[in-house]
């Protein structure tokens, strides 16, 4: 087994504001949810630059690992997540998060 990673792509927010507020409370509801203690932070957040010129499709990502593709899938049916992805949806004011899953090259 090798682990794999759940990765969630926001889109750029119709309103950024918002979105700065909004998300740290999912990110709360994660926590609360999966049962991962507060000051612990099992996955990443990247924000990504966007100039004019060069303008992001996206906003920012969540990455988070699984010791298995087994882990990441009970842990995606769950109705804990189910509640959290749908918080992912209400708070992508930009259209819905893209969802994909992988694993490191090698």
């Amino acid at each position: 087994m090798s682990e794999v990673k759940l990765v969630v792509l926001y889109p750029q927010p119709t309103d950024v504001a918002q979105f700065e507020i909004d998300y740290p409370a999912h990110i709360s509801l994660l926590h609360e949810k999966m049962n991962i203690p507060t000051d612990h932070k099992p996955y990443t957040v990247t924000k990504f630059d966007s100039q004019p010129q060069n303008p992001s499709p996206f906003y920012q990502m969540f990455s988070m690992p699984f010791p298995s593709a087994e882990a990441l899938q009970q842990t995606l049916e769950s109705a804990e997540m189910q509640e959290v992805a749908g918080d992912a949806t209400r708070i992508s004011t930009g259209g819905a998060p893209v969802i994909l899953t992988g694993s490191d090259a090698k």
